[in-house]
């Protein structure tokens, strides 16, 4: 039975994570596999992957998941929260996977085959699944077996899943579908858009927004009767609104969504007369750039999650390469308390530069560490004509503004950059350059590895202490905007979090690197909590 009513009682802070693992769309003809990796810092096997379940077919692109019984079940004293549901958002397939029997090395249950989802639905292209109180699970798709967004809707499996039919009453489908959020008190759920799949398999494409194959609205249901009350537009403020989120105290009657294209979070509430409203809540403004397929690169915000107590937001930038976070005890007025910066577009070596104000071009810089026990700076990397060098210990080395010359720092802006070493000793030195106004920037090199692609999927761990983050996408976008990404595959950090006065710190004694993987480097993408996490989870 699941005991735990409300998201004041603590979920099981496991100490695996499962991890969903791609090959589709890599070149290398393997199955996409569930990773299980410790994340016990008391164990021998700290930071590893420990099992590897892979599936029995290539070509799936497993991409988010969900669970067969959560919060939701509580008082039905059959619900256990055993089997995983992933479902495959190219091939349509949805595996359920056994948790239970061996938690450290879950097992395949069972195949949903997308022939009997398209001929009992019409739907294909499964994304979010959520459990319902019911005991059924309800899984979004995106679009009809030809990649059309007008065949898109709510498939229903039930407790042994099996194909049930469609949530929405019919002629209730969305224009376009994503993701979902549902709050019982209110009888309400609201879902996103993403955009059409024959669209978005091809990589991002402008003209497919001008064309209208992507979405700007959010649709708004009663619960659980499968009824399209309301579709709101955002509007040129909510282009791409994906990944879609209530608070977790289920009084609440509101929550956010992260809309990519246009970088906004957009809060939506009920207004008084029951209707649903949505405002612009935080925006990232977009940089200026050379070298790339658009004259300024937004940050792409491709993910978010609140925390179980409702007081702090986290965000990732896809493309600008940092993750946020915002106190939001008062929703209507988010207020920034922490960024890191773990990657990103405009780092030094890549085609990518940005543009100043004054039209000078800039880069981050990242260098590369070469020896643990030696200087680990080349001759490009001197400042004011001298190298930091380090064989033991730790040296803090902060230049002043005239010392720094530009060809080396790149217009680099007030940054401060940290280097681990294997060894353990941290390096930090200040760049101190506020020409641009534009505040603190972090980078990092984790264990002597460069950090590869942006910030993607991010999970909490359920006392908000730890924050993790992985970096792949969708297969074609990361091989579009981080071609790296899909050659020497993912990673996965770990930020430690200042959940009393906010702060995000990257753990330099954490990093899983899966660019060595037996097969080959995956891309890693979505992680969850065997027990349960703040974006599995909804409370009745």
């Amino acid at each position: 039975m699941l005991s735990y009513l409300t998201s004041s009682r603590k979920l099981s802070d496991d100490k695996e994570f499962g991890f969903l693992n791609i090959y589709t769309g890599t070149g290398i003809e393997k199955p996409d596999y569930l990773a299980t990796v410790d994340v016990d810092p008391n164990s021998p096997n700290y930071s590893r992957v420990i099992h590897r379940l892979p599936m029995p077919n290539v070509g799936d692109e497993l991409h988010h998941s969900g669970w067969n019984s959560c919060s939701s079940c509580h008082g039905d004293p059959s619900a256990a929260r055993r089997y995983l549901i992933l479902p495959s958002l190219i091939s349509g397939r949805i595996y359920a996977i056994d948790t239970q029997k061996d938690p450290r090395a879950p097992s395949l249950h069972k195949v949903v085959e997308p022939e009997n989802i398209v001929n009992n639905t019409g739907l294909a292209y499964p994304h979010t699944s959520h459990c319902l109180a019911s005991g059924d699970v309800m899984v979004s798709c995106l679009g009809d077996k030809d990649g059309k967004a007008e065949g898109n809707g709510f498939l229903l499996l039930d407790s042994e899943f099996n194909v049930k039919g469609r949530w929405e009453k019919p002629g209730h489908s969305p224009k376009f579908g994503y993701d979902f959020w549902y709050q019982p008190r209110h009888n309400t759920m609201i879902s996103s858009s993403w955009g059409a799949p024959a669209a978005f398999t091809k990589g991002f494409n402008l003209q497919h927004v001008s064309d209208g194959l992507y979405g700007q609205h959010l649709h708004v249901y009663s619960w659980p009767n499968g009824e399209l009350k309301q579709t709101l537009d955002l509007g040129s403020t909510g282009l791409l609104p994906l990944e879609i989120r209530f608070l977790h105290d289920p009084s609440k009657d509101t929550g956010f969504v992260g809309c990519a294209l246009t970088s906004n979070m957009v809060r939506f509430f009920k207004t008084p007369d029951g209707s649903w409203s949505h405002e612009l809540a935080i925006s990232v403004k977009p940089l200026k750039v050379q070298n790339w397929i658009l004259p300024e690169m937004p940050g792409l915000i491709t993910d978010f999650l609140i925390s179980l107590d409702d007081r702090f937001l986290y965000f990732v930038n896809w493309l600008h390469g940092d993750v946020r976070q915002y106190n939001i005890e008062d929703p209507k007025n988010p207020v920034l308390k922490g960024q890191v910066w773990v990657g990103g577009l405009i780092q030094k070596g890549s085609p990518v530069v940005a543009e100043g104000e004054d039209g000078k071009t800039w880069q981050y810089d990242v260098p590369e560490i070469q020896n643990a026990f030696g200087p680990f700076l080349d001759e490009s990397h001197r400042f004011g004509g001298k190298q930091i060098a380090m064989s033991f210990g730790m040296e803090t080395f902060k230049p002043t503004k005239d010392s720094i010359p530009n060809q080396s720092i790149g217009y680099c802006v007030h940054a401060l950059l940290m280097l681990h070493l294997s060894t353990g000793p941290i390096v930090k030195w200040e760049l101190i350059n506020m020409r641009f106004g534009m505040g603190k920037k972090t980078f990092f090199i984790v264990g002597g590895h460069r950090l590869r692609g942006g910030p993607q999927m991010i999970q909490l761990s359920l006392d908000g202490k730890r924050l993790y983050v992985t970096n792949s996408l969708f297969s074609t976008w990361d091989r579009q905007f981080y071609p790296e990404l899909v050659e020497k595959g993912s990673h996965m950090l770990q930020i430690d979090v200042d959940t009393e006065k906010g702060g995000l710190a990257i753990n330099p004694n954490y990093f899983v690197d899966f660019a060595s993987e037996p097969d080959g480097p995956s891309l890693a993408h979505e992680m969850r909590y065997p027990g349960g996490d703040c974006t599995s989870d909804i409370w009745i």
